[in-house]
């Protein structure tokens, strides 16, 4: 129980310590008053990434209550889990570098290339997924009720759709239109 409660208040302890971040460096620009009237979004760094990676794989773990039996089977599971997770931050990387590659210029567009983009981003996704479910189900199908209540409880941030409408509100704004 003790690990579990020392988990979630690490887990909030960081998001926490984020938001507060995020709310005082909103008031100051360093970049000068040319940019004050404009939104400024706090941006999470690759070591922020991981950090919170870690945090929710050792939050998972410890949530689960894992019999000793069951440990053997969670470094596979930790394995996949941290490899989706570096292809994530990896690409949020990319993009931070394009972003400040740009400077203020508007990005161009291609649809196509997006398209192809997103279709090759998928397609790297479900095979790091396929591989995260084939390393899971020796450990899922020796869970408890009480252990898959957890699991579905504590990944539900985690799966397909989750978090889309946080990052729509930070990519679009509350009323749907594209911050700039």
């Amino acid at each position: 129980m003790l690990k579990v409660i020392l988990a979630g208040a690490t887990a909030l302890a960081i998001a926490g310590s984020t938001l507060v971040y995020a709310q005082q460096s909103s008031g100051h620009d360093p970049a000068g008053p040319e940019r004050r009237g404009q939104h400024q979004r706090w941006q999470m760094s690759a070591e922020d990434a991981e950090a919170f990676s870690d945090a929710r794989i050792a939050a998972l773990k410890a949530g689960l209550r894992l019999t000793p039996e069951q440990e053997k089977n969670w470094p596979a599971i930790e394995a996949a889990m941290r490899e989706l997770s570096k292809d994530r931050i990896a690409r949020m990387e990319e993009r931070r570098k394009q972003r400040e590659a740009r400077g203020d210029q508007p990005r161009e567009r291609d649809i196509l290339a997006s398209l192809r983009q997103r279709a090759e981003i998928m397609g790297k996704r479900a095979a790091g997924l396929s591989r995260l479910a084939d390393a899971a189900e020796p450990l899922y199908k020796s869970l408890d009720d009480g252990q898959k209540r957890r699991l579905a409880m504590l990944t539900r941030n985690m799966r397909m759709g989750a978090g889309h409408h946080w990052r729509h509100h930070r990519e679009h704004g509350p009323r749907g239109d594209r911050e700039r």
